[in-house]
């Protein structure tokens, strides 16, 4: 059986300010609306024996990606099994328990397709036809990864150098994984024939992976057993006790299992690829017009060349200027020269530093009950625009530092504050002081939408203290 893992996370931070830690890489919207884990998904429907795909994400992300599959038509989310990972971590610790909790399911013969969430793939069919060769790989006992043929020097990925074919399978034996070389060494890679990236997909049997892991990694199976036998549940989602996943050693799986194992193939790609791992990458994706300019959104262009402008909603002029990246979220605008935009995470690094909130949300936050926009804050008040989802509900909180008024524009609402509970229809309007518990509920079958004015001399989030909350939050200490 062929079981696609997709592992989802990470914070992307070359492609800030659209990626950043709340919503991630992931949950890009590519040119065509459709987000890079949506896209992941489908072609992992593809190549799944019986429906089943296995996620691996941060506990932070499951709703989001919930509802990020609840959208493609036909979903069926009792065969979308997820891990939520407490905090982040590196793929070989994913991978195992992965493998572990696919063993238990799924038996040990299970092969596992493990599929980053943040590559772009177009061709299906070829990446289909491909998965298929490295599974019949996988049943011979090979750890198989996939090499992409270089289109130009790169320095930016691992290269892999291939070996002698595999006897009766399309496949060559990996001779050596090779770090990332200088241009002049990638340059000779790409002459020789002999070299692919490598692209950070894998497929092996479950039970050949926690063989070779036993050899080649002992600390981390050992690590992640604990980790999953400590595990609140073996039934979807599966949530990992925090103390005993932060005891798993931070490592790659490709320096944990894939270069210490004796047994390794590569499946050239037929398909198309890209990990999009730059703002000159994402701009790469779009067709340029007559100056070489690429354009997602509103733009005005003149005597301009070579650039790459996305705008999330306001207009965006560009004169006189060649070889610059432009984006505009609404909230942070990057400028960035073509050839620099690796630096970007420069500035997220300076952001977290200073921490500053647009190191990890936008202007709008998803939540498991729907999302928030921040129209104003300012040190005297703070104003948001909620929308909650049919059939969702806030947490029973209260806060210490900040009242809130809330003024229903749309919809019907339920609400307590305090012991009183009561309904709010369109235009109308509460307050709730500070202390006073308080919860906003939507009993309805369409979105509700409010305007929240918090009024204080504090509006963190962690001035939040929950006590009731039906998505598994702590609350804050």
């Amino acid at each position: 059986m062929l079981i696609p893992i997709i592992l989802s996370g990470g914070a992307g931070t070359r492609l800030w300010p659209v990626s950043r830690s709340a919503y991630p890489k992931p949950f890009m919207r590519m040119g065509d609306g459709e987000s890079l884990l949506r896209k992941t998904l489908d072609r992992a429907l593809r190549c799944s024996d019986n429906g089943t795909v296995l996620t691996v994400t941060g506990r932070d992300y499951y709703f989001l990606t919930r509802d990020e599959y609840a959208q493609r038509p036909g979903a069926d989310l009792d065969q979308l099994p997820f891990l939520l990972e407490p905090a982040g971590r590196n793929t070989a610790p994913a991978v195992v328990l992965a493998a572990l909790h696919a063993r238990e399911h799924a038996g040990a013969d299970a092969t596992l397709l493990i599929l980053p969430a943040d590559h772009l793939i177009r061709d299906l069919d070829a990446f289909e036809a491909d998965a298929r060769r490295a599974a019949a790989l996988a049943q011979d006992g090979w750890l198989v990864t996939f090499g992409i043929r270089p289109t130009h020097p790169e320095t930016g990925f691992g290269y892999i150098r291939m070996g002698a074919a595999v006897e009766g399978r399309e496949g060559r034996a990996v001779a050596a994984f090779v770090e990332k070389p200088n241009m002049q060494t990638a340059e000779s890679y790409v002459a020789s024939g002999e070299y692919v990236w490598n692209s950070g997909m894998f497929c092996f049997r479950a039970d050949v992976l926690l063989d070779v892991a036993a050899k080649t990694c002992p600390d981390v199976l050992a690590a992640a057993q604990a980790c999953h036998a400590q595990a609140t549940s073996h039934e979807s989602p599966v949530e990992f006790a925090r103390d005993a996943f932060l005891a798993q050693p931070d490592i790659s799986i490709d320096y944990a299992i894939m270069e210490r194992a004796p047994k390794v193939a590569v499946v050239p790609a037929t398909f198309d690829w890209s990990d999009i791992g730059s703002w000159k990458a994402m701009s790469d994706l779009d067709d340029a017009d007559g100056d070489g300019n690429r354009v997602r959104g509103q733009a005005v262009i003149v005597e301009s060349a070579n650039c790459y402008i996305q705008s999330e909603g306001r207009m965006v002029a560009a004169v006189g200027v060649r070889d610059l990246v432009i984006v505009d979220t609404g909230d942070a605008v990057l400028v960035s020269h073509r050839e620099r935009a690796q630096q970007v995470k420069q500035v997220v690094e300076r952001l977290r530093a200073d921490n500053h909130a647009a190191a990890s949300v936008h202007q709008t936050v998803r939540r498991p009950w729907g999302s928030y926009t921040v129209l104003e804050d300012a040190d005297d008040c703070k104003v948001k625009r909620l929308t909650v989802k049919p059939g969702h509900v806030l947490s029973l909180q209260l806060h210490h530092r900040r009242s809130e008024h809330w003024t229903v524009v749309e919809g019907t609402a339920k609400v307590r504050v305090g012991e009183e509970e009561f309904q709010l229809e369109r235009n109308q309007s509460t307050y709730i002081p500070m202390n006073t518990v308080h919860r906003l509920e939507n009993p309805t079958d369409t979105d509700i939408h409010l305007i929240e004015v918090q009024c204080g001399d504090y509006f963190g989030e962690d001035d939040i203290v929950r006590l009731e909350d039906r998505y598994g939050r702590v609350a804050a200490k």
